[in-house]
């Protein structure tokens, strides 16, 4: 019996399709984006120990800036506790959002600090 709240909603339906598919293992453990509507979280995921390997949030850096700007620095931050983990390689787990504006941001911004994906 699926949960009624989420089996609906468009973007929890992509996000199911793109699960099938995008899994983190040891190698390529996944970065995976949570978006709200004033914050923005991100954690790297290994999935076959089901271990959060590092995790970032605009909260947690308290940041002020603009949704975007929090959102290239939170990619920055989880790229920085991923390389001190270990990793250098990532599967990009975009949880059903689209990859535009604060997505692609925290991507770019992951990108920058040496992630690959």
């Amino acid at each position: 019996m699926g949960n009624r709240k989420f089996d609906s909603r468009k973007r929890w339906i992509r996000h199911r399709r793109v699960r099938k598919n995008v899994r983190g293992i040891a190698d390529r453990p996944r970065l995976t984006v949570f978006r709200s509507s004033n914050h923005i979280y991100a954690q790297v995921i290994d999935d076959d120990l089901g271990h959060t390997l590092a995790a970032a949030g605009s909260v947690e850096l308290k940041l002020e800036d603009a949704k975007t700007d929090a959102a290239t620095a939170v990619g920055e931050a989880v790229a920085k506790k991923a390389l001190a983990a270990g990793v250098t390689k990532v599967v990009f787990d975009r949880s059903g959002y689209k990859y535009h504006g604060r997505v692609k941001a925290l991507a770019d911004g992951a990108r920058k600090e040496g992630l690959s994906f």
